[in-house]
């Protein structure tokens, strides 16, 4: 034969001697469809049950996990808050931990599948005292597969990579990433102190945001609400190497300082120290250590004025149906009431459609800016009534040389219109017109 075709054959008769080698160790389900034989199950502990995790590698490096007041926090190698989502997600894979098949029964060398010395050991201990331990080797030579063993047993499994990679995690992986941790849901107060402004927010009984200081002024709540989430998804980039992480502390200190933010919720305050050098923006907070780069996004979120947090618009019956509407101008009087889907003005039925054109307007008018002064006698005043009569809202407007201010009852404000905006109001109003089909 030639000695071409002895090395062919060789080559196939090492491949077929690895397929049948693979094929004893990893038997196909039975005829009967059962995967008992070949889909054991190594663990099934629920979420609710657990009390803590212990992570350990091969190299020394270990993560403790422990659920304190309802709450997973890591414990090892140091204490830090942990991301909740990514320790439940860890802990669900408990829930079960199923392997591919039995490698060996009775393994007399533990040590050539590489679970002498675990490449990860991962420890369960249950609320009821329990515990479970899972251990895993080295790769499978065929195939995405690990070798494990739990509980010390003599047994030997295969297990999917994937299986491992869930649990094989770093602290780093673990933790709460966030420069503030604070509940969004809980969150009764917010004070943001920079070179524009020192502001102070709180909530009023309905729930609603409004600014205590420097003086008493309604919030544009989507403004706030803004700031709050850009807070909520500043985060640490854990990834960086000691050399960025001094450069960073380097920087902040030399920076300008842009703002201090303090949030408060139930379980008390956080703070946020944010500066700026060159273009960048750092961040310090009061409850993880270091010194971390911030989006610019927040960095000029912190920076904005008292002004841009201010409610601009003159009424806040928002997208909630009016009940009433009046309107004085000069000696004229015209008021608006709803009956049900009709509105009427002076028993008639008006036409909906122009009514509804007058609400949008009034939904709408905004100030173009905030003054502190120049109202004079008031040429126009409107009331509405919203939210089943509980909330009743009354506005003056005065002519000034640049259009109208605008004032409303039981606030110091002062709100600068443009001339046209109240003008396609008042042009609004006087389209009303008795329905089609009015009735008496």
């Amino acid at each position: 034969m030639r000695p071409r075709n002895l090395i062919i054959a060789a080559v196939l008769l090492a491949a077929l001697s690895g397929v049948v080698w693979w094929a004893k160790k990893h038997p196909q389900p039975s005829a009967t469809g059962s995967t008992a034989s070949t889909s054991p199950k190594l663990a099934d502990i629920p979420d609710t049950q657990i009390q803590s995790i212990d992570l350990k590698k091969r190299d020394g490096a270990a993560v403790d996990l422990q659920r304190q007041n309802g709450k997973w926090v890591i414990t090892a190698p140091e204490s830090y808050p942990a991301d909740q989502d990514a320790v439940s997600s860890l802990a669900s894979s408990l829930s079960p931990v199923t392997a591919d098949s039995v490698v060996d029964d009775q393994p007399r060398d533990l040590g050539k599948y590489g679970l002498k010395s675990p490449s990860l050991t991962v420890t369960v201990h249950e609320k009821n005292g329990k515990s479970a331990e899972i251990l895993f080797g080295d790769d499978v030579p065929a195939g995405s597969l690990v070798y494990a063993s739990v509980n010390s047993g003599p047994k030997v499994y295969a297990v999917s990579s994937s299986v491992k990679s869930s649990f094989d995690k770093s602290a780093n992986d673990l933790r709460d990433k966030r420069l503030l941790t604070f509940d969004t849901n809980k969150l009764t107060r917010l004070d943001l102190a920079s070179g524009k402004s020192n502001i102070e927010f709180g909530k009023n009984n309905q729930g609603d945001w409004e600014i205590l200081k420097p003086q008493p002024y309604r919030a544009d709540s989507f403004q706030v609400e803004e700031l709050l989430r850009k807070l909520t998804d500043a985060k640490m980039d854990l990834s960086s190497s000691a050399a960025t992480a001094s450069k960073s502390a380097s920087a902040f200190a030399s920076g300008r300082p842009v703002a201090a933010v303090k949030v408060t919720d139930a379980s008390g305050a956080q703070t946020l120290d944010v500066r700026k050098n060159k273009d960048d923006y750092y961040a310090k907070s009061s409850v993880v250590k270091g010194v971390y780069k911030i989006s610019s996004d927040l960095g000029k979120e912190v920076e904005k004025p008292l002004d841009d947090f201010r409610n601009k618009k003159i009424f806040d019956f928002g997208f909630s149906d009016p009940t009433r509407i009046e309107v004085r101008e000069g000696s004229g009087n015209k008021a608006l009431t709803r009956s049900g889907t009709d509105w009427k003005m002076s028993g008639k039925t008006m036409d909906p459609g122009s009514v509804q054109a007058f609400i949008d307007k009034l939904r709408d008018l905004a100030a173009t800016k905030f003054v502190t002064g120049g109202f004079t006698t008031p040429e126009i005043t409107i009331t509405v009534t919203s939210n089943e009569g509980k909330r009743v809202e009354k506005a003056e407007f005065a002519k000034n040389a640049d259009g109208y201010i605008a004032r409303r009852e039981n606030e110091a404000a002062l709100y600068q219109l443009d001339a046209k905006t109240v003008n396609d109001l008042l042009d609004a109003s006087k389209a009303i017109k008795p329905s089609a089909t009015a009735k008496k």
